[in-house]
């Protein structure tokens, strides 16, 4: 199963929710600086190719060939595990706001529990103001996991998040 980072736009319905999903980026492990542009993350874009640029410059010194070509693969390693939750950090700089974290094991079915999610928390909302319900029932492993606000795997936690 993967984990999706369910993002609401700060204008729109939901059917306007971007699902990203936590993981390894083999695209951006290739072609950072052009998953980058893809995603329209500018500042991210600007930043690889900054550090492409100086790589490269490092590879041509005498003696640096080696150490820039470690180099070269181990920032494309980090931009491939941290891809996704750089455009996370992104849509929250932009306004989007985390709706929570979804367990499933494809993306239709993420979507799908993120839907019934918003369902039942309307149900929720209506319920409330006629009784209270007779038991509270824990959500079990890998269904919606809600308004979390707890990072997903990686090494930047998600702005706002605490």
């Amino acid at each position: 199963m993967a984990s999706y980072v369910v993002m609401e736009p700060p204008e729109g319905g939901p059917e306007q929710a971007v699902l990203v999903r936590d993981g390894f980026a083999l695209l951006a492990f290739i072609m950072p600086f052009l998953w980058f542009l893809w995603h329209r993350m500018w500042l991210e874009a600007l930043a690889a190719f900054a550090a492409a640029l100086l790589i490269g410059a490092l590879g041509t010194v005498e003696g640096w060939s080696v150490a820039a070509t470690v180099a070269s693969l181990c920032l494309s390693l980090f931009v491939a595990l941290e891809a996704r939750n750089l455009r996370v950090a992104m849509l929250a700089r932009r306004g989007w706001s985390e709706w929570g974290i979804v367990d499933a094991a494809s993306r239709d079915e993420a979507e799908t529990r993120y839907m019934s999610g918003l369902l039942s928390e309307g149900a929720e909302a209506r319920n409330e103001t006629t009784a209270p319900p007779a038991f509270t029932e824990k959500p079990l492993p890998g269904r919606v996991s809600g308004r979390t606000h707890e990072p997903a795997l990686g090494l930047f936690t998600y702005p706002g998040a605490r």
